[in-house]
């Protein structure tokens, strides 16, 4: 649980100050890129850029896998608090606001070392803490491009056992979908609007067996046919 001194203390800050950002220098807390630490996939936008300078960082910090799990920790952190989303989002936060908000961040990451907590406090300093969450994913996203690992997302009326979830697996690794080499990373999501059956996603490919996909093309069947 994020402290809640914290979020207390930059929760009162925020709305008695009006303070007007003025433009600052934008801090880098990657060196130059060498070819062994390029991210292997290009991600978009600016929660990109940061994602794709921590990959770099840590690859030449030899610390990808504490910073991986260190920003799988951080981004459950968010998904589950949204008062600590809006005060990342804060654009009034001080300075000692964001020291004290980045050393609880890299607390709670419990792992990464120097390149999360000046990660953080380069966030803090170019007042995108807000990105968070996008990095997070994104950063995700990279690692498991860098693990050959392909995803495989199955959405289900109801949560799947993991008996049901190996046999899928089993099954999507020797299609054609699956590169050769390549491991998959198995979810299950749980949406109770597809009624019955499977969605399954396997990287770009989505292959919908649900009952609600069914119910609409009978639908969408008998509306033309009368």
């Amino acid at each position: 649980m994020f402290s809640r001194q914290v979020l207390r203390a930059a929760r009162v800050a925020a709305p008695q100050r009006a303070v007007t950002l003025r433009a600052a220098p934008v801090r880098s807390f990657a060196a130059a890129t060498a070819a062994d630490s390029q991210p292997p996939i290009a991600v978009f936008g600016l929660d990109g850029t940061y994602a794709s300078a921590l990959y770099t960082a840590a690859a030449k910090s030899s610390s990808l896998d504490p910073t991986a799990k260190a920003l799988s920790a951080l981004n459950a952190i968010v998904e589950k608090d949204a008062k600590l989303a809006e005060i990342l989002s804060a654009p009034t936060l001080t300075p000692q606001d964001k020291s004290a908000i980045v050393a609880e961040l890299a607390k709670q990451a419990g792992a990464g070392g120097e390149t999360v907590k000046n990660f953080l406090a380069t966030l803090a300093e170019n007042n995108r803490l807000n990105l968070l969450k996008g990095v997070c994913e994104k950063f995700g996203a990279i690692m498991s491009a860098a693990r050959g690992e392909v995803e495989l997302k199955v959405t289900s009326a109801q949560p799947l056992d993991n008996k049901t979830l190996s046999r899928l697996e089993t099954a999507v690794s020797k299609s054609q979908y699956v590169g050769q080499g390549k491991k998959l990373k198995v979810t299950n999501e749980v949406n109770s609007d597809i009624i019955g059956g499977l969605v399954v996603e396997v990287g770009d490919r989505t292959i919908d067996l649900s009952v609600s996909s069914r119910i609409a093309k009978m639908n969408k069947l008998l509306t033309d046919t009368l």
